[in-house]
């Protein structure tokens, strides 16, 4: 909970998340169940005390040094995922805490490589969290978009393998788009630029992490050599006025994660972020959580570190959320609903701050 007097509003404002992975959800207390479930051995105790119980690894996840440290706990937990029960669990856990903090619409990043590596096939991936996609429309409201995201840390032999299994997927329209994830220096994008080109063609939406740990030349060499659509992490961009000029003209959206940026050290505090500039320069931007259960925060919480850090006001918040939705992946007829909740929970605050001004 944040310590402004907005919080009831930021709580009741209609999000769209557009950065955050379903395998970075897995909460210790699931992945201990789902260990046990499929007779995983997880680390010993002996090799690492985080793995003792739930409450010594949530506070190991507290104290990432880097964006690799995390990955080696991230890459144990989805060691875990085997059946399509164990995705949809995990995505429906994810649905039920994004419901709690207003989330009214999801663009959710997967691995398939990260799974099919382990010889979990990739139908299994996809059926487990469709189906939790699914029940998340029907039950909560939230509509959702998968992105299949390709490992940069493996051969982009092995990411063309992924793309072309997912055909299918693509042409049914279970999964909307592709990113680019996992470690990002000495990795730039444009590798993979064959596989974005083909997407391009296909009409598929195209996002990649980019200008996180890596330099703001990544950003440049995704658009450029990608042609992507969505910027994801995107911090660096504040590095390059004229970048970020363009940027702005061309709304493309930027998928910010404050605390994920903390947490692995991107920078020492939410205020040292570019919320400011993005702001004053017109980049169109989201907040999201990015892998709530390992950064123990999750989209409402970013909400409110922005706000402690930047104190925003209403309005500022207002643009944010119509940014958001513009800049997502559903349809017309989507946005415009979303647009009605914003503008409703918008004019609610408006007046409610007008009449306490008064008093």
């Amino acid at each position: 909970m944040c310590n402004s007097p907005l919080h009831p509003f930021l709580l009741a404002l209609p999000k769209c998340e557009h950065h955050v992975h379903l395998e970075g959800a897995l909460e210790p207390s699931l992945l201990f169940d789902l260990a046990a479930r499929n007779g995983i051995t997880l680390p010993s105790v002996a090799d690492d005390p985080s793995f003792s119980s739930v409450s010594s690894l949530l506070d190991r996840y507290n104290r990432f040094t880097s964006l690799d440290d995390f990955l080696h706990y991230y890459f144990v937990g989805i060691s875990c995922l085997i059946r399509p029960q164990d995705f949809e669990d995990l995505a429906w856990s994810y649905f039920q805490r994004a419901k709690a903090d207003g989330v009214v619409h999801a663009e959710l990043f997967f691995d398939p490589q990260a799974h099919t590596s382990r010889g979990v096939k990739y139908e299994t991936v996809v059926h487990g969290f469709h189906r939790a996609c699914g029940r998340a429309e029907e039950e909560l409201g939230i509509s959702t978009e998968l992105i299949l995201c390709f490992l940069r840390h493996l051969p982009v032999s092995e990411a063309d393998i992924a793309w072309k299994e997912a055909q299918g997927h693509f042409e049914r329209g279970v999964v909307t788009g592709i990113g680019l994830d996992s470690s990002e220096k000495d990795f730039p994008p444009g590798q993979w630029k064959a596989i974005y080109r083909e997407a391009r063609k296909a009409g598929i939406k195209r996002t990649a992490h980019a200008g996180e740990e890596g330099p703001v030349g990544y950003i440049r060499e995704a658009l450029r050599e990608c042609e992507i659509e969505r910027i994801d992490h995107g911090i660096r961009l504040a590095d390059d006025e004229g970048l970020m000029r363009e940027v702005a003209e061309r709304k493309l959206l930027v998928t910010v994660c404050p605390l994920s940026n903390v947490k692995l050290q991107c920078v020492t505090h939410v205020s040292q972020l570019p919320i400011r500039q993005f702001l004053d320069s017109g980049v169109q931007f989201s907040i999201n959580s990015d892998d709530p259960a390992y950064f123990t925060s999750y989209i409402q919480d970013n909400y409110c570190a922005v706000q402690d850090a930047f104190n925003l006001s209403i309005e500022e918040w207002r643009d944010i959320a119509k940014a958001a939705i513009n800049g997502s992946w559903c349809s017309h007829d989507r946005k415009i609903s979303i647009q009605r909740k914003v503008d409703q929970v918008t004019e609610a605050a408006i007046i409610h701050q007008e009449g306490e001004a008064r008093q």
